[in-house]
């Protein structure tokens, strides 16, 4: 026996239908992500500062709900990463540079977690993406800034460790530097640490000490040891000419907005993969840039400025690459 509905009457049944699936679907579209990052390092330092920020603004747009652990050690790394890889994260981000066994090991227990790490190896299907801070082009332009600035012709570089997210960067300065001054000397140290101000503060005293005027401030430190002396510094990673107005000339820019913003969008989607995000920290996709001069933007010489601005277009247009060098830098000072 068939039962026949009246027009009126279908419609009410269609419109009851509707009214229990409407807010299903707007819970689905609206149901925030659960992220968790783990640091090695507290939220303030350079590198890991511009995950927590990038992380924090999807949080503050109603995106993501995060959570996050810092200072965490090697030996608790994996630990940290399975409670969280447990808990309920849809998406868990970080660095995996001395954790890279453990990191992965955990990523494949967990194959509908999706995982997007810091790391100098490759992508792990299905489901964990790298990424890097690859703002060689602005530590380039920063250079060209320093080379520009320096009187006494000898610029010091002190860095964290020698792995190559960090001599790239200073192979570019380096490779800037020079364009715009052949004559530039440079002094290389590394501190063996991510974050030791102190060490790093006394590494620079001794390159301006013997002569250093200019130095590139890979860690945190540097820049006190400049304001102290009377002398210039560069900036990475973050722009820190707020707090050394008369120190700081420029800064290479990390911005992870676009890495972070695309891992989330591809989680909600349903359509994260294991990739390299690398190309997402460029320039070209706003991922880093020279901040701008602000207190120096007076004092660099003009003809400097008219360089950097041209390698800047240039370097988005395409039409100049900074060769990534993953060497070693070293002293060519005497």
């Amino acid at each position: 026996m068939s039962i026949k509905l009246s027009s009126r009457r279908r419609t009410l049944v269609v419109a009851a239908a509707l009214a229990t699936l409407v807010p299903t679907l707007a819970l689905a579209q609206t149901a925030k992500i659960k992220v968790a990052a783990i640091y090695t390092v507290p939220f303030e330092q350079q590198w890991v500062s511009r995950l927590h920020k990038a992380l924090k603004a999807a949080e503050a747009r109603g995106e993501i709900e995060y959570k996050a652990s810092e200072n965490v050690s090697n030996a608790d790394y994996e630990r940290v990463m399975l409670e969280y890889a447990s808990g309920g994260n849809a998406l868990i981000v970080g660095e995996a540079f001395a954790v890279e066994a453990a990191a992965r090991k955990v990523a494949k227990e967990f194959p509908k977690v999706s995982f997007l790490l810091g790391s100098s190896g490759k992508p792990q299907a299905p489901n964990l993406s790298v990424f890097d801070n690859f703002i060689q082009e602005p530590a380039y332009l920063s250079g060209m800034v320093a080379g520009g600035v320096t009187k006494s012709n000898k610029i010091g570089l002190v860095g964290g460790f020698p792995i190559p997210e960090v001599n790239r960067l200073m192979n570019a300065f380096m490779a800037g530097a020079r364009e715009v001054n052949p004559k530039v000397e440079f002094s290389v140290s590394f501190i063996n640490s991510w974050f030791d101000p102190p060490k790093a503060k006394e590494a620079a005293f001794a390159m301006i000490d013997k002569g250093a005027d200019v130095m590139y401030a890979e860690r945190f430190g540097v820049s006190d040891a400049a304001k102290e002396k009377g002398k210039l510094a560069i900036g990475n990673v973050i722009n820190t000419q707020a707090q050394y107005p008369d120190t700081v000339v420029a800064s290479a820019l990390w911005n992870m907005e676009p890495s972070i913003d695309r891992a989330i969008k591809l989680v909600r989607d349903g359509k994260f993969a294991a990739e390299d995000y690398g190309v997402y920290s460029t320039m070209k996709y706003k991922g880093a840039e020279l901040a701008p001069l602000g207190t120096f933007e007076k004092k660099v010489p003009p003809a400097i400025v008219t360089k950097v601005r041209a390698r800047e277009k240039a370097i988005i247009d395409g039409s100049f690459v900074v060769k990534v060098d993953d060497s070693q830098p070293k002293s060519t000072a005497r």
